[in-house]
């Protein structure tokens, strides 16, 4: 799946319940569009979405008091939370390119039975 663009705002993103009830590989992307650090991170992430067109990419606003932060204890941004079937398989906040390739290398590998 390609890189979304744009943040979701808190009415436009999906609630705690659809992602716990998502299934397949998703990474959940929180950040501000003025985020310096966000934009800097965002190429690398493009790059890595195109080599995994099967991992669904969702990017949240966030903020001050936003429910879906929050239940992620989100406090740095970018924040990536990287689900295979509702379940959180790792959580970084401002990774470097090593941090992330190894991400999505363990969210896309085959789930342990």
């Amino acid at each position: 799946m390609a890189a979304a663009t744009e943040y979701r705002d808190e009415s436009r993103a999906p609630t705690r319940d659809e992602i716990d009830r998502g299934s397949g590989p998703v990474l959940l992307e929180f950040g501000t569009a003025w985020c310096g650090h966000c934009r800097a991170l965002a190429h690398r992430i493009a790059e890595q979405l195109e080599r995994h067109p099967e991992v669904t990419h969702v990017k949240v606003e966030d903020g001050p008091g936003r429910a879906l932060g929050r239940s992620f204890h989100v406090r740095l941004w970018p924040n990536l939370v990287f689900l295979r079937d509702g379940r959180v398989v790792r959580q970084l906040a401002r990774p470097s390119y090593a941090q992330l390739d190894e991400a999505f290398r363990e969210l896309v590998a085959a789930p342990v039975p």
